[in-house]
C-alpha cells in the first residue's frame, strides 16, 4: 500500500523521506517500535527495503531524524528572537509561533516519544539533553528574560505556555478529544499563561 498519490518512482528524494517519517511515526504509535520492521515501512511506501536504507539506515535514523527536525524548529525560532529588537511583546509572538507550528504528526510524535522513554534516552549520552529539549530551555529562558520584572515563577510559567502542547496531548488521553481539539486547548492555554505573564500578574505576590 502507498500513502502517496504519485507514483514511487516520480516521488523527489526529499517527498519519500518525508512520507518514510510519517509511515514510521504512525507504524511505531499504532503497534509499537519494537513490531515495526523497516520493510513494513517499505511495503507501505511501494518501495524496496533497499530503497529505504539509501534513507535511512535503521528505525532509529527515523527517529532521529524527527528529532532533528523538532531540534531544528526550536533554533530557528531562537534565533528569530535574538534577531527582534528586545521587547515583551516579542514573548506572545515566539510563544504563538511555536504553538501553532504543531500538526497532527507532531503530536503524533509526542505520544511516541510519552510512551518510549528509553527509546530516547537511549539515543543521547548521559550528560546531554535533546536538542529540542535544549532549545526550548535556552528559548524560555531568553523570553524570560524580556520580562519587566522576571522571577523563578515567571521562568516555570514561561515553559509551562511553551510546553503547552505536550500537556495538552496528556490531558486529552483517555478522552473524546481529536487533534484539532487538543491543538486548540493548547493555543488558549499558551495565550492565557502569556497574557498573565505580561500583564506582570506571575510576579505578584
Amino acid at each position: 500500500m502507498t500513502t502517496d498519490a504519485t507514483p514511487p518512482a516520480r516521488r523527489s528524494g526529499s517527498r519519500t523521506r518525508e512520507l518514510a517519517q510519517q509511515v514510521a511515526l504512525r507504524l511505531f504509535t499504532e503497534q509499537g517500535y519494537e513490531a515495526t520492521s523497516l520493510r513494513q515501512i517499505a511495503d507501505e511506501l511501494g518501495i524496496n527495503k533497499a530503497s529505504l536504507y539509501y534513507h535511512f539506515d535503521g528505525k532509529e535514523a527515523i527517529v532521529q531524524s524527527l528529532l532533528d527536525q523538532r531540534g531544528d524548529e526550536a533554533e530557528e525560532l531562537l534565533a528569530w528572537v535574538r534577531a527582534q529588537p528586545p521587547a515583551p511583546d516579542v514573548i506572545a509572538e515566539a510563544v504563538s509561533r511555536w504553538v501553532d507550528s504543531f500538526t497532527e504528526e507532531k503530536l503524533q510524535g509526542i505520544r511516541f516519544l510519552t510512551a518510549n522513554p528509553r527509546l530516547l534516552a537511549g539515543m543521547t549520552r548521559a550528560d546531554e539533553e535533546p536538542r529540542v529539549g535544549a532549545g526550548l530551555t535556552q528559548l524560555a529562558d531568553e523570553l524570560s528574560a524580556l520580562l519587566p520584572s522576571p522571577t523563578p515563577e515567571s521562568a516555570v510559567q514561561m515553559r509551562m505556555a511553551l510546553l503547552s502542547i505536550n500537556a495538552a496531548v496528556h490531558a486529552a488521553a483517555g478522552t473524546s478529544a481529536d487533534d484539532t481539539a487538543i491543538v486548540t486547548a493548547a493555543r488558549r492555554a499558551a495565550r492565557i499563561l502569556t497574557a498573565d505573564l505580561l500583564s506582570g500578574a506571575s510576579a505578584r505576590p
